[in-house]
């Protein structure tokens, strides 16, 4: 299962009561887009809610593919976010805080855990696969990534 299948919605009843409809709390899910992210929906809105979810679709929903949202860009977009904040030195607990605040979304830190143990993991695989093709570069660079991420 993906991180992504783990980040869910921070005041989801609220949200749902301000939209007047439901939705899943998962915030990654079809449906869950689909309501955020269409004009009339944000319209309803708090000014702080409306904020935090229009910095969430310009940071991970803005791409060009013909599918977008469900291309698959926020996924990975997201992914890239939470390595990002790993490779400035916060620990789980402080990565669901900080995406807490940048776009009311939270997660268990022990999900968050686990995501960067199983990177740690792939690079770990994917050195050690360069190292046994003699591709040196590639070794370095998943070795590098996995110091940043340790």
């Amino acid at each position: 299962m993906a991180i992504t299948d783990k980040i869910y919605v921070k005041n989801h009843r609220q949200l749902a009561s301000q939209l007047e409809t439901s939705f899943p709390k998962g915030a990654f899910k079809g449906a869950t887009l689909d309501v955020l992210f269409q004009g009339e929906g944000l319209a309803k809105l708090d000014e702080a809610s409306r904020e935090r979810v229009l910095e969430f679709a310009e940071d991970f929903m803005d791409c060009d593919c013909q599918a977008s949202p469900h291309c698959g860009c926020p996924e990975r977009k997201f992914t890239r976010y939470l390595l990002e904040l790993r490779e400035q030195g916060l620990g789980p607990d402080a990565i669901v805080d900080v995406m807490g605040d940048d776009y009311m979304l939270y997660a268990y830190p022990g999900d968050v855990l686990s995501f960067l143990d199983d990177s740690v993991r792939t690079l770990e695989a994917v050195e050690a696969l360069a190292d046994v093709d003699g591709r040196d570069d590639v070794a370095d660079q998943a070795r590098q990534k996995r110091d940043e991420l340790v």
